[in-house]
């Protein structure tokens, strides 16, 4: 693995290790609603996946592709999925197994990139779920190639992502006072426009590192590779989080793609 994964990695690690809003596993009433068919999943902050884009899915195999954390995987697999849980982090996958082992879910974990599904044969999965991700890899295309590659024919990719407007913002400055500067430009790399000593600071502390993709890659990325987008909604950040660039648009996409 390149640098940036290995950061990324010990920096998924760490979040995990704390216990943060996307290391959170699911309680046991939520897996035993799951159980009895009332369960929603989440790719993006606070909207919930519509239904409809989802089949049935017992008995279905599915992906939860960077989706350590002990959240849409245990889920899935209590409505009777079969579920695989493949995430960079260690510790993320930690949280899928412990929830497995207190419900007796049949969930297996793959520690790898979302950028490398090469464990994978062709046509293994009918619907891979993708949480909000792509921003900790510099590339995101082998990302939408790979879940086309590895999705049978009619399969679903329900995928969420960063809105790319919010990297234009200095976020030193608006975490620290507020204020909405635009600084940066989009596509955008944490390791080429962040000051020096914001990196510095990144990799003492193991922040991850953050990439912007334009919306011709998130979004024109996956028509490129095959897929046929079907349905589109846009979610924001909990106000809590980060409420000045929410108040003014939404920060996040989630896409429902189709394979053909």
């Amino acid at each position: 693995m390149g640098s940036v994964e290995d950061h990324n990695q010990r920096a998924w690690n760490q979040i995990a290790s704390m216990g943060g809003p996307y290391a959170r596993a699911v309680s046991p009433e939520e897996v035993s609603a799951a159980r009895e068919g009332r369960w929603d999943v989440t790719v993006t902050e606070t909207k919930r996946v519509p239904r409809a884009w989802l089949p049935a899915v017992a008995g279905l195999d599915v992906l939860c592709l960077a989706s350590g954390g002990g959240q849409q995987g245990p889920l899935l697999a209590a409505a009777g999925a079969n579920v695989t849980v493949l995430d960079l982090s260690e510790a993320q996958l930690g949280l899928d197994r412990h929830v497995a082992e207190r419900e007796g879910l049949p969930l297996r974990t793959v520690q790898g990139s979302m950028t490398d599904l090469s464990v994978f044969a062709d046509a293994s999965f009918d619907v891979i779920i993708h949480p909000v991700a792509t921003l900790f890899v510099p590339d995101v295309m082998p990302v939408w190639k790979e879940a086309f590659r590895t999705l049978r024919r009619g399969g679903r990719l329900v995928a969420g992502f960063i809105n790319p407007l919010i990297y234009i913002f200095d976020r030193q400055l608006l975490d620290a006072s507020g204020t909405l500067e635009v600084r940066y430009q989009v596509p955008y790399a944490d390791e080429t426009q962040l000051p020096q000593e914001v990196q510095d600071a990144y990799r003492r502390d193991a922040a991850p590192f953050e990439f912007s993709h334009t919306l011709t890659t998130l979004i024109g990325g996956q028509t490129d590779v095959g897929f046929v987008i079907a349905g589109l909604y846009e979610d924001a950040y909990d106000p809590a989080l980060n409420e000045r660039i929410s108040k003014h648009h939404p920060t996040m996409i989630a896409t429902l793609a189709l394979k053909p």
